[in-house]
């Protein structure tokens, strides 16, 4: 009896110790995505968040060469969120990002009004529209390669890409991934188009026809937010049955994810405002504030999706949203130092006692203190066979 009992309490303490490090491999090994939010002009809250996990990682790490890129092993954006995510993934030519978060967001600042450049439209009932032609020359200019003049494609990224936009064509949702565009040059795509694809809102920009690299697969396209406001679920559906580039991943609990939200904007750059901003005198929603609308459920509602996903490990998902952006103080101060939130597993959220910018501050910890399930830099030529359609 006493020798059953030695024995049971031996295999009890090696039971313990296997499942103790099975656990601390796994917290080593997870694949790193980073997602942004479209929705507005002006990128807020991403913007000062993208800035401040950059230079949270240098802290870390001691080196001001370190780049978001080099943290993550996949990266997806919608809107204004792609247009950022493409500025700090697309390669300058030796392997390196073309612009740091802080370039990126500076770029977004100074061309803003060139990017959504205003103008009247009609006749009797003249109102002001965006200008497509003004963003597609930014657009174009920005990703072509002063250095040797190529003109970037989806395969010219540091990490695999992940961009969504909606194809009137098929009347379906369409997600540019880099895995796709390895394969074959049909799903390849010049960055620009990506970009415009992805951010044309259907209220304000006329839709977007283009083509791939060799011509053979067109869009029409308009906004991605319309469909896929937050990326996060297409990124992480992407990932798990991405077999060839992600093999280790056999569930969420294989992944850690940073999701960095914009919130609903006006044309003024306020996020979040008021029920009774987005009514009339007569009761009625007002017409600016729809689409914003129904965007910003979107994301609530993948936001919910993920959070139920991890519910069992929250800390590997991770959303910074802004909770009520008011203007007068820088957008950094407002944004990261207000109290992060939570979504609850079944519905529902929690205001937690760490504010936005500690959150970011954790979550680097992490980044820089486990190691990536893949490569420090995935191969590029790397060819995927997705489960359907090739998508």
């Amino acid at each position: 009896m006493e020798l059953s009992k030695l024995t049971l309490e031996i295999f009890s303490k090696l039971e313990q110790q296997w499942l103790f490090q099975h656990q601390t491999n796994n917290n080593n090994k997870k694949t790193r995505i980073l997602t942004i939010d479209g929705g507005g002009t002006t990128a807020i809250p991403s913007a000062p968040s993208l800035i401040h996990l950059e230079h949270q990682i240098q802290l870390k790490t001691g080196n001001s060469n370190s780049r978001i890129v080099d943290f993550f092993d996949i990266i997806a954006g919608t809107g204004i969120g792609a247009i950022l995510a493409v500025l700090i993934n697309a390669d300058d030519g030796t392997g390196r990002p073309l612009f740091s978060a802080k370039q990126a967001v500076k770029f977004i600042t100074d061309k803003r009004t060139q990017l959504f450049k205003t103008k009247s439209v009609g006749v009797i009932n003249r109102r002001k529209m965006y200008s497509n032609e003004s963003i597609e020359k930014i657009l174009k200019q920005t990703f072509t390669r002063s250095s040797d003049g190529k003109v970037l494609t989806l395969t010219d990224t540091c990490k695999p890409l992940i961009v969504p936009c909606y194809d009137l064509n098929t009347s379906a949702p369409f997600v540019f991934s880099r895995a796709d565009a390895c394969e074959s040059d049909s799903y390849n795509f010049d960055l620009w188009k990506i970009c415009c694809a992805t951010s044309l809102d259907p209220s304000m920009f006329k839709p977007f026809r283009f083509s791939s690299v060799d011509g053979k697969t067109s869009c029409y396209a308009v906004d991605g937010g319309l469909v896929m406001n937050n990326p996060s679920a297409a990124v992480v559906t992407h990932v798990l049955h991405n077999k060839r580039d992600f093999v280790s991943v056999t569930g969420v609990e294989d992944l850690l994810v940073l999701s960095l939200g914009n919130g609903n904007s006006n044309s003024n750059g306020q996020v979040n405002c008021s029920s009774e901003m987005k009514v009339d005198r007569g009761g009625y929603c007002k017409k600016q504030y729809i689409v914003g609308t129904a965007v910003e459920g979107v994301s609530e509602t993948v936001d919910q999706m993920l959070g139920n996903a991890f519910c069992w490990n929250h800390t590997d998902y991770v959303r910074i949203q802004a909770n009520g952006y008011l203007n007068g103080g820088t957008m950094t101060e407002e944004v990261l130092m207000e109290r992060g939130v939570e979504s609850l597993p079944f519905g529902g959220k929690r205001l937690l006692t760490e504010t936005n910018g500690q959150r970011i501050e954790n979550f680097v910890q992490r980044l820089v203190s486990g190691t990536s399930s893949l490569p420090p830099s995935p191969c590029k030529n790397a060819a995927v066979s997705q489960l359907v359609n090739g998508r």
